[in-house]
């Protein structure tokens, strides 16, 4: 039905005569960023379906967040005594822990909070956590609940910390992305919360972060095109604890209570979207020589593990979802010769934080920014980075945009990939500025 439903909206788009790209870009949904892309027969269209996503994901949140005290979830894990009549989402989202803990042989689990509580509570005294610790959540993958489908209801079974984290993201941005069409004139949508995301229609090039190089413009170590699907990314580079100067993951194996620490990144596309990001967060646990048989108990599901050591992993089909030869061959001389041009002393590379303000902790869209290099004359020679919606607002960016070849850079490639990546904290950006090219010796310079 839902594939019906997107060719239907692809013809009236046809019908129309023209399609436009509609951007947005938000901070702080759902504890991350908020991309969307949609192809629309009318600006109005493109508002309406941007509203409906919108809209659907606060919905969903009510529904599955285990931080709002007031979400379903969270009054349910209140309850104790006896099976409670709860949603369909809430239902099948239970149920799909269930499947995928089984599945995984309990290398997924809701309870995975547990232990990350017990983590977080130890690198807050900077100390390991005692035996009697871990001793007492090894056991998380074990069932915390009882479904019972003909009633509808989930009965807690005890009182352990539980969080919806692996796969609520990606189940969320599924069907925040199947209510784009329902507002009439939408042809296809890209739905990316936090670099887990969803495409209908498309094609939509994606590019996967370099766990080894978190700058928002560094060089990704894949391309992507993906039609009608879902890619999920999961890693220990964004949200690690520190420990005596001992980094550890903050994703852990729930049938331990460690850190999982052998895969830096895990990223899989795959049809259905729960999937997707079930099997990101699990192949970070289970040991890389069984990757491939867990991910083939998700039909059609592909992927790629970046080690601790840097190898690259990847199941069979997944050369085929990357970028056709030539235009990776393109891609790869364009990186040598700006490597050639490089002059920084070996080892050096300056970085930039960005972090935007939060509102109080309401979804708020982001600004405009520019980030450029300037040479010794003060002129624009390189832009780092571009954020906008529109092209036509661009020449609000005074400074950034009295200089051509800044321009011609921005509004060519700006906006012609989504990035999926481990999950980012809102509004906090790292741009890294390569080496020096010709010319190129003054400050660094931006505008918002």
């Amino acid at each position: 039905m839902k594939k019906l439903i997107w060719m239907a909206a692809a013809a009236v788009c046809a019908a129309s005569g023209r399609e436009l790209t509609h951007t947005a870009h938000y901070e702080n949904v759902l504890g991350t960023s908020l991309e969307l892309r949609i192809g629309a027969a009318s600006p109005e269209a493109a508002r309406r379906a941007e509203a409906a996503v919108l809209g659907e994901i606060q919905r969903q949140s009510r529904i599955l967040s285990a931080y709002d005290p007031q979400s379903e979830f969270s009054r349910w894990l209140r309850t104790a005594g006896g099976p409670v009549r709860v949603s369909p989402e809430l239902f099948e989202v239970l149920g799909l822990f269930d499947r995928w803990r089984a599945q995984s042989g309990g290398a997924l689990s809701a309870a995975a909070e547990t232990i990350g509580r017990v983590w977080k509570t130890a690198a807050a005294q900077q100390r390991l956590p005692s035996p009697e610790e871990i001793s007492a959540v090894a056991l998380a993958g074990k069932a915390h609940w009882r479904l019972d489908a003909g009633r509808q209801t989930a009965e807690r079974l005890d009182a352990a910390p539980l969080a919806l984290n692996s796969f609520a993201k990606s189940y969320i941005a599924s069907r925040a992305s199947d209510a784009a069409p329902r507002a009439g004139g939408v042809s296809r949508v890209t739905v990316n919360l936090g670099g887990d995301l969803v495409v209908r229609g498309g094609p939509q090039e994606v590019v996967i972060a370099d766990p080894l190089s978190d700058a928002e413009n560094a060089a990704p170590i894949a391309r992507l095109t993906v039609r009608d699907g879902a890619v999920a990314t999961s890693g220990n580079y964004r949200r690690r604890v520190s420990i005596g100067g001992q980094w550890y993951s903050h994703i852990v194996d729930p049938r331990t209570g460690l850190p999982a620490g052998h895969v830096l990144s895990a990223t899989v596309v795959a049809k259905n979207a729960a999937d997707a990001g079930a099997l990101a967060t699990a192949l970070n646990v289970v040991p890389v020589e069984e990757a491939a048989k867990l991910a083939a108990k998700a039909p059609g599901a592909e992927f790629m593990l970046i080690s601790s050591s840097g190898k690259r992993v990847t199941s069979p089909g997944w050369t085929a979802l990357e970028m056709p030869a030539a235009e990776a061959a393109g891609a790869t001389a364009a990186k040598a010769a700006k490597t050639a041009a490089d002059v920084w002393a070996p080892g050096f590379e300056p970085t930039i934080s960005v972090e935007l303000s939060r509102f109080d902790g309401q979804p708020y869209r982001r600004p405009f920014v520019a980030v450029w290099v300037e040479d010794q004359d003060r002129l624009p020679v390189r832009t780092l980075a571009l954020w906008f919606d529109k092209a036509r607002w661009l020449p609000d960016l005074k400074q950034w945009y009295r200089g051509e070849r800044l321009r011609s850079l921005g509004e060519g490639n700006a906006l012609a990939a989504t990035v999926s990546s481990a999950t980012r904290p809102p509004g906090k950006y790292t741009l890294k500025r390569p080496g020096r090219q010709g010319g190129e010796s003054g400050p660094l310079h931006g505008v918002h």
